[in-house]
């Protein structure tokens, strides 16, 4: 066995169904297995997914055990020479996980890989590579001054601003939403560390990995779309003290105590901002009037015209991305929905790049029952479904 994927969820079933889509799509000349680990979900994932999905390989929790311990658990059943962890929310290119298995085949230092995770307008996501945390880059994020000189390598260090979005590095962490990794380094490592229940864990576990000498490396070339945490922008007071807590529990675990008492003193100022930004951003609420196009082979779009129609939206059809002409559609925001039957994710994933905020952009699988997007790149994702 080649790859093994682990993808652990909890109530994102429609942004699970995509996501499956592209993986079977990504999957299709490697011997892979897929593990979906449901985190006691509410919203019968497994019951809607399974019978779509016979190949893969579910795990049930009865309680929602947190994102290391569940990736913990598919990891211990699988056979793969490469494990994948990967988030439910994304939608990835049909060469991203062959393109990656060349790199960690070809440079046996990789202990680890990334890729360049774009949101659902087309932005680059900074956390697609970090360096470790420490007290001067807290403070130059906090200040601002990180986002005010986003590519220096000095005020911008967490987010190693200076390098290159587009080309590879080596980098210290690579983000729990694409991190290609040997299982053999995984199980010498035990995999994810169980103290951490959402957050961080990954940031921990490059440590390791480059404390095993062994390098991180992050593949700016291959991107995949990342909608950025959908299940954690329900309870954004939650997310700011899970996210928090578990920087504490990194600085605790690897830095010396006196590292340790300063940089707990900036993170507890972080999240004292944080808390306070997240507050005022929840009340604010963005106008969403969009006008849908539904893109793809009239065969492929048949489904998603019977999913908009149910959610009474209006659209408009053309066939390819070539067709496509912003000056005849209406005034409010477009939204494209891509329709992947001919047309491969791919290409929609270079399409979102090259307009960026242009448009809102939506996945729909030919024959599937849902369709997963986001219209603006600072929201959580949204979902249309007929059932």
């Amino acid at each position: 066995m080649k790859l093994s994927i682990i993808i652990v969820s909890f109530n994102v079933k429609y942004f699970l169904e995509q996501c499956l889509h592209s993986v079977e799509a990504a999957c299709k000349n490697i011997e892979a297995e897929i593990f979906v680990v449901d985190n006691a979900s509410t919203d019968n994932s497994i019951e809607y997914l399974q019978p779509k999905f016979p190949f893969i390989k579910f795990i049930k929790n009865d309680l929602n055990e947190g994102f290391a311990k569940s990736n913990n658990k598919a990891l211990r059943l699988a056979a793969g020479e490469y494990i994948l962890y990967l988030n439910p929310d994304t939608i990835v290119a049909e060469d991203a996980f062959v393109n990656c298995l060349q790199f960690l085949d070809k440079y046996r230092n990789a202990g680890s890989v990334g890729v360049k995770l774009i949101d659902g307008s087309g932005n680059f996501l900074a956390e697609s590579k970090r360096a470790f945390p420490s007290i001067i880059a807290s403070f130059f994020k906090m200040s601002g001054a990180a986002k005010l000189f986003s590519h220096s390598a000095i005020f911008n260090r967490y987010a190693l601003g200076n390098l290159n979005e587009n080309t590879t590095h080596e980098v210290d962490v690579l983000p729990g939403a694409f991190f290609m990794a040997r299982r053999n380094i995984l199980l010498q490592l035990n995999g994810f560390d169980k103290d951490f229940f959402m957050y961080g864990e990954d940031i921990d576990l490059s440590y390791r990995i480059q404390q095993a000498a062994y390098k991180n490396y992050y593949l700016g070339n291959l991107s995949i779309i990342h909608f950025k945490g959908e299940s954690m922008q329900t309870n954004k007071t939650a997310y700011v003290k899970n996210f928090y807590t578990a920087m504490k529990i990194f600085v605790r675990k690897h830095y010396a105590k006196q590292s340790a008492i300063f940089l707990n003193i900036t993170i507890a100022l972080s999240q004292a901002i944080a808390s306070v930004k997240h507050r005022f951003l929840s009340a604010k609420k963005e106008e969403k009037k969009l006008n849908f196009l539904l893109v793809g082979d009239d065969a492929d779009a048949i489904s998603a015209e019977k999913i908009l129609s149910h959610c009474n939206k209006s659209f408009q059809k053309i066939n390819s991305l070539n067709q496509l002409n912003r000056t005849s559609l209406s005034k409010t925001k477009p939204a494209i929905v891509f329709c992947i039957g001919n047309l491969s994710y791919t290409e929609t994933i270079i399409f979102t790049q090259k307009n960026k905020n242009k448009y809102a952009y939506f996945w729909h699988k030919a024959k599937s029952q849902s369709i997963a997007g986001s219209s603006y790149s600072k929201t959580a994702g949204e979902i249309y479904a007929s059932i």
